[in-house]
């Protein structure tokens, strides 16, 4: 009996056996593709633009100065307004430097009578020592008291130039078109050599606007161009534009005009200046601006917009698409910001196929639908201008972030 029970249980086994072997083994369900946007690298030669923070000089700032003594009349001009050249500003009282004027044209028309009795005198004692009525020494006394009349009449010319050069210094002018300050001394004040400061004007055009650049910033530089990362023009030859402080461009371009040789040994910086016409006065002199430096070009540079690099505790990487559709984690260099862009100084090449817009999730190896990014068009001039003005600081600053 037990072995009878035993057979039907080998057999029981042999065929739950058979039964398995004819089903096939679940196949393990396939992963869901991320959607995900994408750009395609390509490396192109990008100007860069260089902005900095700069403040306005005027190209020529001249102190108004009394030249003489005396009490200040009037002021002419106001205050704060524009002043045209030659333009009266300030009036001194004119009655003393009247008074020597007249003192100095009495004194020579008395010089010119003298030498004109002493003409006469050697006229006469000419012919007479020719005669020999009168001595060699009379003529000599003659001729010699005729010299020194004609020296007093050269005398007292040049000090009634003077009087009148006084008199005219009354009325004070402007040297120069320009905007003119306060006056520094009121109406009565009496000016002498300690006080004689009056008021400044400055000229408006062409107005110049000084800014400083780091001896960090130069360091990267030129450790860009000598890496082939970066061809910069000569100083002269950048285009220069001008920002105001809503954002606008100024409507007339400058150009550098003087490069500091010397860093300054308080801030670490070097001193740059830019030139740049002003003919309808727009600019001030102490107005803060933006300079935006144009000229300098970024051969064969990769840029990937910057929402597309990620960092990790290793570093800066990027996902891209290999070529079997699945994320592939790449570590990369990075360079500076250039608009909503970041260039790329290691990493990529052209031809890469880089994750942009839902890669937070990615991992490697997960299959992806890779559809190309649609760019957001600007939809005003407004917007652009915002967009420029919004951008983190250290866009302008090409060299910041070099690895």
């Amino acid at each position: 009996m037990t072995c009878t029970f035993s057979l039907r249980l080998l057999s029981f086994a042999l065929m739950l056996l058979c039964a398995s072997c004819g089903k096939k083994a679940p196949t393990p369900a396939a992963q869901k593709k991320v959607a995900v946007s994408t750009v395609t690298v390509e490396a192109k030669d990008v100007p860069i633009e260089l902005e900095y923070i700069a403040i306005t000089q005027s190209s020529r700032l001249v102190n108004i100065n009394a030249r003489v003594n005396g009490f200040l009349e009037k002021r002419i001009y106001t205050e704060g307004e524009i002043v045209q050249e030659g333009q009266v500003l300030f009036l001194m009282d004119k009655k003393p430097f009247q008074a020597q004027v007249d003192a100095a044209e009495a004194a020579l028309n008395m010089k010119k009578a003298s030498m004109e009795t002493a003409r006469l005198n050697l006229n006469r004692t000419k012919p007479l020592t020719e005669m020999n009525a009168l001595s060699q020494k009379d003529l000599d006394d003659a001729t010699g008291t005729f010299q020194s009349s004609s020296a007093a009449v050269e005398q007292a010319k040049a000090q009634l130039e003077t009087a009148l050069l006084n008199l005219s210094y009354c009325t004070i002018s402007s040297p120069l078109y320009g905007i003119s300050s306060a006056a520094i001394e009121q109406d009565g004040s009496y000016i002498n050599v300690e006080n004689s400061k009056l008021t400044t004007v400055a000229a408006l055009s062409p107005m110049w606007a000084n800014f400083s650049v780091s001896e960090n910033e130069i360091q990267s530089f030129r450790q860009q161009i000598s890496k082939g990362l970066l061809i910069a023009p000569k100083v002269d030859e950048y285009e220069v534009e001008i920002l105001l402080v809503d954002g606008s461009v100024f409507p007339h371009k400058g150009k550098i005009t003087f490069a500091d040789p010397n860093y300054n040994q308080q801030t670490g910086t070097f001193l740059i200046r830019v030139s740049v016409d002003n003919p309808e006065a727009i600019l001030r002199p102490n107005q803060y601006v933006r300079v935006r430096l144009k000229g300098a070009i970024r051969p064969q540079a990769i840029l990937v917009p910057q929402r597309a690099v990620q960092q990790s505790s290793k570093g800066h990487y990027v996902f891209v698409v290999d070529k079997e559709g699945k994320a592939d984690m790449r570590p990369v260099v990075v360079g500076t910001w250039h608009g909503t862009d970041w260039f790329i100084n290691e990493g990529l090449r052209s031809g890469d196929v880089v994750i942009v817009d839902g890669g937070m999730t990615l991992r490697p190896g997960t299959p992806v639908e890779a559809k190309p990014l649609e760019e957001k068009k600007e939809t005003s001039e407004t917007d652009q201008t915002q967009g420029k003005s919004d951008a983190p600081k250290e866009e302008p600053k090409e060299g910041h972030k070099e690895g």
